[in-house]
């Protein structure tokens, strides 16, 4: 048989659907209803309850982030205390919350932390701001903070520190006939405020001494404990603090204690400039304490700032560093070839410049896969004042609390393989790509860390010159870490490593 008639028959059908469809406009699709918060599924007020304060919840709610998404799929609801909160699981969902969010997005309420400023009079500062008064303060402070510029100006600061650092390590290391150096995350504690206060107030302090002074760890020690109490004073309703008013009092002399810190450096530093003003001498450097007051702030103003740049940066370098070489030390082999890595870019330098530290593949997907899998911030949060905000097949009406869910996210099987794995070479491989929303340690947009460029340089320079010096091995081999959150994501316990002069 002819296929041409085959091709004649089939052309009229297609001319005859064609002509109808024409004549007869196709009927418009009718869009899905979308669904309320209380369609949402997710536990009840009391099992949420029961899991937060009675089943270890407050330091593992990283881990129910991934049994909600388990049991509940992307998006559910659960009572945080008084707090309504609808979590994100999903990077696609968590993209679409945050292109709705506006000229000035709202992180989250962080009410106690706001509590704290209205009882003793504060102002607000990048970490609590938010309006006018954020974006102000957040343009202000990004020329000096997000330009790389003007970040890499702060290296020679920095690498001050860091050279301190490795002092500090051989000094530790040699008290131990396993070259030991046990708590990392508290010697990094150290590292890291000394070296956000070399940024802020060009200042030294002495973290990394023989003998750290009672003042500096009183501040360390209030940092810890007003975090852990972060949680529960935000859980907590109001009324609770007069009737169980530990959490809120011990929660109060914390911040008291930091933002007293903060204000005796801030007024030293701030004394020395005017000294030099008054004597017609140049005021030069680059800290920050400067910058902002050169900008016609008032001191109330400086004071809640620096004391929230100050907070931000040390528990940042803290756990990153801690986390970095907890995995190198259990994974040899990414060791040895980051250290030949670093000996063909930095050579014989026994300073390396921010240029080179930056040039280094695989030091920069090393710090990337340990963010991916022990993100600073497990969760983060928006608040969308003034609209509603489509989630997936949902509508989330205004002044919710929004809870991205990071820690889950970065740790999705369907987007990472061997997801719980630390592959840095993941992100060396040019033809993979992830969603973009899958890992961000540090935010997104508008409401990012304002700190992150200054950090990733501190913990570059650290990381180059630490294993330039050692070899990191693990105290006991084979033994493992785990994650806990303290509003951020800590270890669980101690991480001890051996130093291994090289």
């Amino acid at each position: 048989m002819s296929l041409f008639p085959k091709l004649a028959n089939r052309f009229t059908v297609s001319c005859r659907y064609v002509v109808e469809k024409v004549a007869k406009p196709m009927p418009v699709k009718k869009h899905k209803k979308l669904k309320t918060v209380a369609d949402m599924p997710g536990p009840s007020t009391i099992r949420f309850a029961y899991d937060l304060f009675f089943n270890k919840g407050m330091t593992r709610l990283h881990e129910l982030q991934l049994e909600g998404k388990a049991k509940y799929g992307p998006v559910w609801k659960a009572h945080f205390g008084p707090i309504l909160t609808v979590h994100v699981a999903d990077p696609v969902l968590i993209e679409q919350v945050l292109r709705q969010e506006g000229q000035h997005p709202v992180r989250s309420d962080l009410s106690s932390w706001k509590d704290y400023r209205q009882h003793r009079g504060h102002a607000y500062g990048l970490l609590t701001a938010e309006g006018e008064e954020w974006q102000k303060l957040r343009s202000t402070l990004s020329k000096h903070m997000l330009k790389p510029k003007e970040v890499a100006a702060y290296s020679d600061i920095l690498n001050k520190v860091v050279t301190d650092l490795i002092f500090h390590l051989h000094r530790q290391r040699t008290s131990s006939s396993q070259h030991l150096v046990k708590d990392l995350a508290t010697e990094f504690y150290k590292f890291g405020l000394e070296g956000i206060s070399a940024v802020l107030f060009e200042t030294r302090i002495g973290c990394l001494k023989t003998e750290v002074s009672k003042e500096t760890e009183d501040f360390i020690h209030s940092i810890s404990t007003m975090f852990q109490m972060t949680l529960l004073t935000m859980a907590m309703p109001k009324f609770l603090h007069k009737i169980y008013p530990e959490p809120w009092r011990r929660f109060v002399a914390c911040w008291d204690y930091i933002f007293a810190f903060a204000k005796q450096h801030i007024d030293r530093r701030m004394a020395e400039i005017q000294q030099k003003l008054a004597r017609s001498q140049p005021v030069e450097g680059k800290y920050l304490t400067y910058f902002l007051s050169s900008q016609n702030l008032p001191m109330k103003t400086i004071y809640g700032n620096i004391t929230e740049l100050l907070l931000a940066g040390v528990d940042t370098i803290s756990c990153t560093m801690s986390w970095t070489l907890y995995e190198l030390a259990r994974h040899p082999d990414i060791q040895a070839a980051l250290h030949r890595e670093i000996k063909e870019m930095v050579g014989d330098k026994t300073i390396p410049s921010a240029a080179d530290v930056t040039k280094i593949p695989l030091l920069k997907a090393v710090v990337k896969e340990v963010l991916r899998l022990y993100p600073v911030i497990p969760g983060n949060a928006r608040v969308i004042p003034d609209k509603d905000v489509q989630i997936g097949e949902y509508l989330i009406p205004p002044k919710t609390l929004i809870t991205l869910c990071h820690y889950a996210t970065s740790r999705d099987k369907e987007i990472f393989l061997n997801p719980d794995c630390f592959q840095p070479t993941r992100w060396l491989h040019k033809d993979r790509s992830f969603h973009p929303y899958a890992s961000i340690p540090f935010g997104f947009g508008k409401r990012s860390c304002i700190g992150r460029r200054i950090a990733e340089l501190e913990v570059y320079l650290a990381l180059v010159r630490i294993l330039t010096h050692f070899e990191v091995r693990q105290e006991v081999e084979g033994s493992i870490v785990k994650p806990m959150t303290r509003t951020l994501l800590v270890p669980e316990q101690e991480i001890n490593l051996q130093f291994i002069a090289r």
